[in-house]
């Protein structure tokens, strides 16, 4: 197989099955029942908890780890879902180093949180693996409503626009729903399914009908779900991936770094999956940082991440950061793209140094490439959409739009970090708020 590593281009199977079936486990093994105990033991059960304020979703972490010290892991579970009905996902993804973990007192104090996002995903996984779901709905409303993204807002949303006992339809444009959670996030944070499980665990509450296939602005308009439904909640993500405005961009071996993430994501034989033996890893956020890592693991010789600011201000975090380090990821930083030199097909990369105000300093170097990936950022895309507040959908509160009776939340609304947390938190804020102005139009 190493001579396969070796092979010029963009081939599969560099690695053997084994080599990748190893790669691709659980970056963090779940704690069984003994390491759950010990990790609760540590908490202090803070009073008015800098971890809980840390968190979007505002879960009483200090409770959900009392109850899972004293036996209890579903009670806990049901202190987590009930703030955040994903927080299965969450345990898994969420960047607990810079938020409740990092605000936790034994952080502080000496170095070593309590470890909240490893002890959600004990208590979560003990109430699904039993095939629970601790919520009911309410009585029916007869109030209808559309919610067009089947993502981690859209999901948070309907789930609790059905709880509180409205009919809810929920559009999504893929095949199958999950937004991110199920095309956008690692393959060795999120293993065997889960996000796929957890929606269909999700959808037990009842109350949502789901319509995939049915893209805003293509098979369905935003003018017709209103004219169908009581209320909208937008939650359709950004479908559009900046470019790099570089000549030769185009060329063969370029791609956009959130469509080889999903392609993985999907993907049922790991060995099929075609990679570069050098490969260019553009941007500084968790996508650039997820396909870089991704790529080394599926057998990339050379995989480097280039930022174009210096690492204290990449969104990616520190830890995130040393993880790919540690999977052989070089990262080059304060360096701009300037060229993509290549016939037809991408050869070399060509770079300018700049400092952290993006000056040009007139050294620039080449970086060989067989395959580079754009992770830059994205956009937002669809027409007859409220108003904007730069690139995003304007919100006011818990998710108002310009619009009457339409409501957005997640990564296509403006105002929030771009966090599967944050979205959970604003799909389920705006479903409270869609609920309080149906029930007050009687």
């Amino acid at each position: 197989m190493r001579d396969r590593q070796l092979a010029p281009g963009i081939v599969a199977s560099r690695l053997d099955p084994a080599a990748l079936q190893s790669h691709f486990t659980d970056l963090h093994p779940p704690l069984d029942d003994h390491e759950a105990l010990v990790a609760a033991d540590r908490c202090y059960f803070c009073h008015d908890a800098p971890c809980i304020t840390a968190c979007p979703t505002s879960i009483d972490i200090p409770l959900f780890i009392r109850q899972i010290a004293t036996g209890t892991p579903e009670a806990a579970a049901k202190t987590i879902l009930s703030q955040n009905i994903l927080g299965g996902m969450c345990a898994r993804v969420c960047p607990t180093e810079t938020l409740c973990e990092e605000a936790c007192v034994r952080e502080a104090a000496e170095g070593q949180p309590v470890l909240i996002g490893r002890l959600q995903r004990y208590a979560t996984d003990t109430l699904m693996d039993k095939g629970v779901h601790p919520f009911s709905r309410s009585a029916p409303t007869g109030r209808r409503v559309a919610v067009v993204g089947a993502g981690p807002a859209g999901l948070a949303c309907a789930h609790r626009l059905a709880m509180k006992g409205h009919d809810v339809t929920l559009y999504d444009g893929r095949a199958k729903p999950g937004g991110l959670n199920e095309f956008g996030i690692a393959a060795y944070k999120s293993t065997d399914s889960f996000a796929a499980r957890e929606v269909d665990w999700l959808m037990q509450i009842g109350g949502i009908t789901l319509e995939t296939g049915k893209r805003l602005g293509r098979e369905i308009t935003l003018a017709e779900l209103q004219e169908d439904h009581d209320a909208v909640f937008l939650g359709i993500g950004l479908g559009g991936v900046n470019a790099l405005g570089l000549s030769g961009e185009d060329r063969e071996g370029m791609r956009d770094a959130v469509d080889f993430i999903a392609d993985l994501r999907q993907a049922d034989d790991l060995a099929s999956l075609p990679v570069g033996r050098d490969v260019v890893v553009i941007g500084g956020g968790m996508t650039a940082v997820d396909a870089a890592v991704q790529a080394k693991l599926l057998g990339a010789l050379n995989v480097t991440l280039v930022y174009r600011r210096g690492r204290e201000r990449m969104n990616a975090s520190r830890y995130e950061q040393d993880l790919a380090a540690s999977k052989g990821v070089r990262i080059v930083t304060n360096a701009t793209p300037i060229a993509v030199h290549g016939n037809g097909a991408v050869r070399e990369v060509e770079f300018e140094y700049s400092d952290d105000d993006l000056k040009p300093t007139g050294e620039r170097f080449r970086l060989p490439a067989d395959q580079v990936f754009k992770a830059i950022g994205q956009t937002l895309e669809g027409a007859d959409l409220p108003a904007r507040d730069g690139r995003k959908i304007a919100v006011t509160g818990p998710g108002r739009t310009s619009l009457p009776g339409v409501w957005a939340g997640g990564d296509c609304a403006a105002g929030g970090d771009d966090l599967t947390v944050t979205a959970v938190a604003e799909g389920r804020d705006a479903a409270e708020d869609i609920h309080a102005t149906l029930m007050a139009e009687g």
